[in-house]
């Protein structure tokens, strides 16, 4: 099935309507302290763990990957209730048990509890994650879905960003227990903003069947999509790692040259995603990601890494509007849901999998080896995606159809 809700053509008239609606700015501030609370705790996480509840490095691994198990096999769930209950119950659930789960983790040294905690977090994190993308599609204009998409994502970057930092200034003023509950106190006011912005589910479309668990349609574009958070993946992974092969002092350099360009790249190119079709700047994307990988595993050196880094983040900055634009152009307006949870699954995968198994081949033929087979990923996400194109257009369907395969 597809709707209308999706980028329009080259040459389409501009969509007057207004982006920047309250709605629109109070999800953005919403998804901003929500991932920002998320930062936090990406750093105090492991310190925790390692420190006062006396748990080695792999307890801090366990701890830090549990909420990830949760948030994959829940995401189709909370797809289904996010398209039959309504996004802001999601959303509202999602940052209070956020909330609980940060102070909840103050009081506790046992690494058992740690990850109990954990596992709770990400039930959090897919009822809002999926409610979040949903409700942003409800209230984005049609035509300017993709750079609604490239703003919205901002309020993730910079609060995973951004969060680090606010975490270790928390601990040096107060402590873990100042960390955990200034965490908390950031999805508080997630919770608070969302209240404000009210139910943008479609009220018609609380009479429609219930949507799949998984969204069939999206699953094409999706994999499109997995290929590119596995690219991603192993450069995040191992960035860090291969500078200080390289003999780099400041070794999170790469890291902070790919966050600060998607960011800007984000902003100034935000319009970019809507002139053209979806999958044909997907496509475009994923070979940007692999020619980013390429020139880090071909000049082993500090310029040869940092270029990659800005190519590869090049390709990022267009490739997740241009596949969520994809895929939500496969559902109807009661089926966003269920559309997010689908696509949404790629990042688990992609995010969890993805530098697990580089990781291996990072072991048996190093990490520019690695940072290859990164890139034959994203050349066979690029090749899926220039098929898909090709037949939607052979199809004759119109970008606003483009990415649906049903």
């Amino acid at each position: 099935m597809t709707t209308s809700a999706a980028p329009s053509s080259t040459g389409s008239p501009p969509d007057r309507r207004r982006l920047l609606t309250p709605a629109f700015v109070g999800l953005a501030v919403a998804d901003l302290a929500y991932f920002t609370a998320v930062g936090v705790s990406v750093l105090a996480l492991p310190l925790y763990v390692t420190g006062p509840v006396g748990a080695g490095t792999a307890g801090a691994g366990l701890a830090f990957g549990a909420f990830a198990i949760t948030a994959l096999i829940l995401r189709p769930a909370a797809g289904r209730l996010a398209d039959t209950v309504g996004r802001r119950p999601l959303l509202l659930c999602g940052a209070l048990l956020c909330a609980v789960g940060m102070v909840a983790t103050a009081h506790v040294e046992s690494l058992a509890l740690v990850v109990a905690i954990r596992l709770l977090a990400g039930v959090g994190e897919a009822a809002f994650f999926v409610a979040g993308f949903a409700a942003l599609v409800d209230i984005a204009p049609p035509t300017r879905l993709g750079e609604a998409l490239s703003y919205n994502s901002l309020g993730l970057y910079l609060g995973i960003t951004g969060g680090p930092l606010l975490g270790g200034l928390l601990i040096a003023v107060g402590g873990f227990t100042g960390a955990w509950y200034g965490a908390a106190v950031l999805a508080l006011v997630a919770a608070a903003v969302v209240l404000t912005i009210g139910e943008t589910r479609d009220p018609a479309a609380a009479d429609a069947e219930p949507s799949p668990l998984i969204h069939r349609g999206a699953v094409a574009p999706t994999l499109g999509l997995l290929a590119s958070i596995i690219a991603m993946g192993g450069f995040l992974a191992f960035a860090a790692l291969h500078a200080a092969d390289l003999r780099m002092v400041a070794t999170g350099v790469p890291l902070a040259t790919y966050g600060a360009v998607v960011v800007v790249c984000r902003i100034a190119f935000a319009r970019v995603p809507d002139r053209f079709p979806p999958l044909a700047l997907g496509t475009a994307a994923l070979c940007l990601i692999a020619a980013g990988l390429v020139v880090m595993a071909a000049t082993p050196t500090t310029a040869g890494l940092i270029l990659g880094a800005v190519v590869l983040a090049l390709g990022i900055t267009f490739s997740t509007p241009a596949f969520f634009a994809a895929v939500f152009a496969t559902a109807a307006p009661s089926e966003r849901g269920a559309a997010s949870a689908t696509a949404s699954i790629a990042l688990d995968l992609g995010l969890g999998g993805g530098p697990i198994v580089l990781g291996l081949v990072a072991g048996a033929a190093g990490i520019p080896g690695a940072f290859v087979v990164a890139a034959a990923v994203a050349l066979v996400g690029a090749g899926w995606t220039a098929i898909l194109h090709r037949r939607a257009g052979l199809a004759g369907l119109r970008a606003d159809q483009y990415g649906s395969t049903s």
